[in-house]
C-alpha cells in the first residue's frame, strides 16, 4: 500500500482563512471546497489510491496560477498540480493538507505558426486538441499517448509521455521548444522559446519530465510537424511472445524505424478484439502492429522489407491493411486496449518501464513466470520498438491479497527493467506509485543530487509532496 505523509495540523487548522485567502485571487466558481465537489478529484488514474484533497482551484491564466503558488508558499501550504487526472503513476493525487491546482480551465490555442513549425497552447489543451486544431492546414503534433483524447499537454510536460508514434518522433522532450512556468514563489520564468535550441543550461530539459516538483507549466510551445503522404499498418501474428519479441529487436537492428511498432499478446489480442472488432488473430499467442508512412513507393518498400523480416520468425498470418478504414480500425483496437482490458478484469495495474530491445525475449519469458509464480494473469501491450513496457496486472481491489501480490509482482517486474539495462519509467512517471523503487535504479549520490535541485526550485518541499522521493524525504534536506 501507498503511505502519505500526514497532514499539517496547523494547515487544517487555518482552513477558513485559507480558503478566504484563495477565494480573494480567483472567482468563486474557480474555487472548490464543498467535499461533494471535491469527490472527483479524491484519485488520479491510478485508482486504487484516494485521497480527499483540501481544496481544488480553478485558474485561467498564468497570472492567476502565479498568485495561488505565492499565497500557498507564503502560508505554507502544500500543492498538487492537476491536469485531465489521467496519470497512471499517482502523479496527481491529492494530500488532505494540499490544494490541487487544476488546469482544465487553461485550454486554449494561442498562436499556430506554420511557418517556423510551433504552436502556443494552454496547460490545459487536450494532447489530440493540439492536432485538431492544425490538421486542416496539414500538420499534426506527434505524441500521441493512448490516453490522448482526455490527457493535457501540461501533464505531457510533466510525465514526459510518449506513445505508439514516440518510436519515429521522439516523447514529449523532442517536441517541445519552450515552457511558462510557475515556481512555487510564485515566479514566472520562460524557459526555451520559439526557435530549436537555447544557449546555456538545458532548464527546458530539466522541467520536462520532473512531474510537478519544480514548477507549473502554464503555456507550452510545441513542434508540429507535416502530416506524412499517408500511413498503412500492418499485423504480423506469432505463436510465442518470445518469438514476437526477437522479431521486434530484428526489425530494429536492420535500421528500418517504422512510425509505431506496438506488441500485443493473447489477452490483450482477445480483450481488444472483442471490444474493437478489427480482424486481430485469436489463434495467436503475440501479434505486432507495424505502421509505416510516406509515399505509396515508400510504404511498399518499407512494408515488403518488415515482411521478408517477419518471415524468417514463422509467423502463423501476415496481413497488410487496404484502406484507411483498416487502419483504422487496427487502431482503435490498440488504442482502446486499456478500457478493454477493464472489461474482462475488475482492476487492473498498468506498469511502465523501459528495457533495450534485445531483452524482450528474455524479459517476456520472466514476465509470464512471474505471472505462473504470483497467480495473476498479466496482459502484455507496449512500444515494442523502443522497449517500453506496459505490462497489466489483472487483480481485484477488492481483496487485499490480490491487490498486495499485485503490488509485488509490478515491483518485480520494474526491478526486472533495470536489471536488464532499462529503467522504471518510460513514460509514466514515478509519481507514488514507483517512488519507493528509486533505489533500485539511483545510487544514493544520484538521489542526492536530484534532491538538491527539488531543493533549489522548491526549498520547503511544497510542490508535488510525497511523489518522486521516498516518504522519508518529504521533508527538505540542506541543499
Amino acid at each position: 500500500m501507498i503511505d502519505l505523509p500526514a497532514p499539517k495540523q496547523d494547515v487544517l487548522d487555518r482552513r477558513d482563512a485559507v480558503y478566504e485567502g484563495l477565494r480573494a485571487i480567483l472567482p468563486a466558481r474557480g474555487v472548490i471546497t464543498d467535499p461533494a465537489r471535491l469527490k472527483p478529484y479524491e484519485t488520479d488514474g491510478l485508482s486504487s489510491y484516494r485521497q480527499m484533497p483540501f481544496a481544488v482551484v480553478l485558474p485561467e491564466t498564468t497570472e492567476q496560477v502565479a498568485a495561488v503558488l505565492r499565497f500557498c508558499h507564503q502560508n505554507g501550504v502544500r500543492v498538487v498540480p492537476r491536469g485531465a487526472g489521467t496519470s497512471l503513476s499517482g502523479g496527481a493525487l491529492p494530500l488532505a493538507d494540499a490544494v490541487v491546482v487544476g488546469m482544465m480551465r487553461m485550454n486554449r490555442i494561442l498562436e499556430a505558426n506554420y511557418g517556423d513549425r510551433y504552436a502556443v497552447v494552454q496547460a490545459g489543451v487536450t494532447n489530440l486538441g493540439i492536432t485538431k486544431a492544425v490538421e486542416a492546414d496539414g500538420f499534426f503534433y506527434a505524441p500521441d499517448p493512448s490516453s490522448q483524447l482526455a490527457c493535457m499537454i501540461g501533464g505531457n510536460i510533466g510525465m514526459n509521455s510518449g506513445g505508439a508514434h514516440c518510436l519515429k518522433y521522439g516523447v514529449t522532450a523532442n517536441n517541445v521548444l519552450g515552457i511558462t512556468l510557475v515556481t512555487i514563489e510564485g515566479e514566472i520564468v520562460k524557459l526555451g522559446g520559439t526557435h530549436l535550441d537555447t544557449a546555456g543550461y538545458d532548464w527546458l530539459g530539466l522541467a520536462i519530465g520532473s512531474e510537478g516538483q519544480l514548477g507549473i507549466a502554464t503555456e507550452i510551445i510545441v513542434r508540429i510537424l507535416r502530416a506524412p503522404e499517408g500511413t498503412r499498418a500492418m499485423l504480423a501474428a506469432f505463436r510465442a511472445n518470445e518469438v514476437a519479441g526477437a522479431c521486434v529487436d530484428a526489425i530494429i537492428g536492420s535500421g528500418i524505424i517504422p512510425v509505431a511498432l506496438e506488441f500485443m499478446d493473447r489477452p490483450a489480442i482477445h480483450a481488444c478484439e472483442a471490444f474493437a472488432h478489427a480482424g486481430y488473430p485469436l489463434d495467436a499467442e503475440a501479434m505486432l502492429i507495424i505502421e509505416v508512412e510516406g509515399s505509396v513507393a515508400e510504404q511498399d518498400a518499407l512494408l515488403g522489407r518488415i515482411k521478408e523480416i517477419c518471415a524468417q520468425f514463422d509467423p502463423i498470418s501476415l496481413k497488410v491493411s487496404q484502406s484507411d478504414e483498416e487502419s483504422a480500425a487496427i487502431w482503435k483496437g490498440r488504442k482502446g486496449a486499456f478500457g478493454a482490458i477493464g472489461r474482462i478484469s475488475p482492476d487492473y495495474l498498468c506498469m511502465d518501464g523501459t528495457i533495450p530491445t534485445s531483452t524482450l525475449p528474455r524479459v517476456l519469458h520472466r514476465i509470464g513466470e512471474m505471472s505462473a509464480q504470483y497467480g495473476l494473469q498479466v496482459a502484455n501491450i507496449f512500444h515494442a520498438g523502443d522497449g517500453n513496457l506496459h505490462p497489466l496486472i489483472m487483480f481485484d481491489a477488492n481483496n487485499a491479497d490480490s491487490m498486495h501480490k499485485a503490488e509485488a509482482f509490478g515491483a518485480d517486474i520494474l526491478r526486472l527493467c533495470v536489471e536488464v539495462g532499462g529503467c522504471l519509467t518510460g513514460e509514466h512517471g514515478v509519481g507514488v506509485e514507483k517512488r519507493d523503487l528509486m533505489g533500485v535504479q539511483f545510487t544514493d549520490t544520484e538521489l542526492d543530487q536530484q534532491r538538491r535541485i527539488k531543493t533549489a526550485f522548491d526549498p520547503d518541499w511544497l510542490l508535488n509532496t510525497a511523489k518522486v522521493f521516498p516518504l522519508s524525504d518529504t521533508i527538505p534536506r540542506a541543499a
